[in-house]
């Protein structure tokens, strides 16, 4: 029986594809219901980046909210101490193991339809954590907040693709979304630390959640609305979804993130028992789910992510890089948490010793040190929107994340008696350049490497890649930074030097990442070419 082979150009590599896919490709062809008739363009291509980037905002201001609120809102609504790093941490848990299946159902239902319930559903879970009288409340209104997000990251990201042809619109509202992330984040530590010593916590959720749903209103009326793709939605959901292989993923991501979680916490969780048989469950359903994704892609089924895209070099080192740049940024981005000096999360406690202890600055003042690095990351993000086409994608990522390493190894020599403005701000400059560069090019390349009915999906792998990397990198270096330090000469190892000469390793060891990513840019995007380049 002979094999019908044709090519598909992507990224300037070539991917072979087998008469088993034409079935998937035949359907990609079809009016579906993620994919607008037109592109728009004018004041309604504004508004639909600007109300998709405020969204963005919004989220990220709640986080940057909480965390210069939570020591107050503990006294408040007396939180446990034990349980004082949830708030925090179910968020990003619940977000990352739901992006993969969020992302796969908007492709069939409509990602305009599960972006405007994630909405609606983030506005009111914001305003329940504002009127949370307890920590058990508080700590489940942000688990749905998580649940709320995961609905509107990947359909987010779809949303631009499908709207937008490729070029320099779609550039701009992907990088108009990555800059929202910092910027919301930085606005919501400095009104938090105003509200917190004036008006109060509560206010700030209140604002956050009136602001959400007017974006959700918005969204209403701005989005464009597409074509369906099918009259039956739940006969659809049942047979071209991959609910095994989204399950497993969900599953393994879930776990993995509850154990590094615990480890980022305290390192020595990792020997309890039942922390190890979670670990090896998540890492075993690694290779089940790929013998799963061959399986389906052999008997011609929908494959979640199929095995064949990793073939592509250019998306495989993609991939690598957003999890070591997102490793790297989250060791510097801790700081913005590190102004919570109860939350003892390593880098976070070492961020706090440093500036507030060592320097005897203020939560507020401690905020203000991070605008530069917000400032930069915005700067950098609307230059990749406007100029990523001029380049190779080689060149754009490897020299911005070759600046970037700048930050770590600054702060692994920093003097904690010098001056703000010797090492630490221009710390805070360089840190987001690699990843906000990234951001843009690395949306711009998954995107691409998956068919136009599923980029929802591909914006849910971006998106899980980046909250795993963060993840990932905060639990590796406050496992470094805490073995390094319990084997200090320093009797007492709570001290300021003790604590220290474990920061400095983990900065050392971000650096190494830094230089690794610079490799793997450079050698797995050497074929990539010119990126975000508008198609006839």
């Amino acid at each position: 029986m002979s094999v019908t082979v044709t090519t598909e150009v992507s990224l300037g590599s070539l991917r072979p594809i087998s008469s088993q896919d034409e079935a998937p490709r035949q359907r990609d062809q079809e009016p579906l219901q993620n994919v607008a008739a037109d592109e728009l363009s004018g004041a309604r291509a504004a508004v639909v980046i600007a109300t998709l980037t405020g969204t963005t905002v919004v989220s990220s201001f709640s986080n940057g909210l909480l965390t210069i609120s939570l020591p107050r809102m503990a006294e408040d609504i007396n939180l446990p101490h034990n349980l004082l790093l949830w708030p925090a941490s179910v968020y990003p848990l619940a977000t990352g193991c739901l992006l993969i299946l969020a992302g796969s159902i908007a492709d069939v239902i409509s990602s305009r339809k599960v972006f405007l319930l994630g909405c609606f559903l983030q506005g009111i879970f914001v305003l329940a954590c504002g009127l949370a009288h307890t920590g058990i409340q508080l700590i489940m209104f942000r688990a749905m907040q998580g649940v709320a997000v995961s609905m509107c990251l990947p359909t987010a990201v779809s949303i631009i693709t499908t709207a937008f042809q490729h070029g320099r619109l779609r550039n701009l509202g992907l990088a108009f979304m990555g800059a929202g992330q910092p910027f919301g984040f930085c606005v919501g530590l400095v009104l938090g630390g105003l509200f917190v010593d004036s008006i109060g916590w509560r206010a700030g959720y209140y604002i956050c959640a009136a602001a959400n749903i007017a974006f959700a209103f918005v969204s209403f009326w701005s989005l464009p609305k597409a074509t369906r793709g099918s009259n039956n939605v739940l006969s659809t959901l049942k047979t071209e979804l991959d609910w095994l292989g989204a399950a497993m993923v969900s599953v393994s991501l879930g776990l993995l993130s509850y154990v590094l979680a615990l480890v980022a916490s305290s390192p020595a969780k990792l020997r309890t028992p039942i922390n190890l048989i979670l670990l090896v469950l998540s890492v075993g359903l690694v290779p089940v789910f790929g013998f799963w994704m061959n399986h389906q892609e052999k008997k011609g089924r929908p494959a979640l992510i199929p095995n064949s895209i990793w073939r592509n070099a250019t998306f495989t080192s993609v991939c690598v890089m957003l999890l070591l740049s997102w490793s790297v940024l989250n060791l510097l981005s801790q700081l913005y948490d590190g102004v919570i000096p109860q939350f003892i999360k390593v880098m976070e406690f070492f961020c706090s010793l440093f500036f507030q202890e060592v320097q005897s600055l203020s939560a507020l003042q401690t905020a203000l040190r991070f605008l530069p690095s917000v400032l930069s990351g915005a700067v950098i993000n609307i230059l990749t929107g406007f100029y990523a086409y001029k380049f190779r994608a080689d060149y754009l990522v490897s020299v911005s994340t070759l600046l970037s390493a700048a930050a770590p190894l600054l702060m692994a020599l920093i003097n904690p008696t010098e001056s703000y403005w010797y090492s630490a701000f221009w710390a805070m400059v360089a840190a987001p350049l690699s990843a906000d560069v990234l951001f843009t090019v690395a949306a711009l390349v998954i995107t691409s490497a998956f068919p136009d009915r599923t980029q929802a999906l591909a914006g849910a792998v971006f998106q899980t890649l980046a909250q795993f990397g963060n993840s990932l990198g905060l639990a590796i270096m406050a496992s470094i930074s805490s073995s390094v330090t319990e084997q200090s000469a320093i009797p007492a190892k709570t001290s300021p030097a003790a604590l220290m000469e474990g920061y400095r390793v983990t900065f050392w060891v971000s650096f190494g990442w830094a230089l690794l990513a610079v490799i793997i840019g450079s050698l797995g995007l050497r074929k990539a070419g010119h990126v975000g380049l508008k198609r006839e």
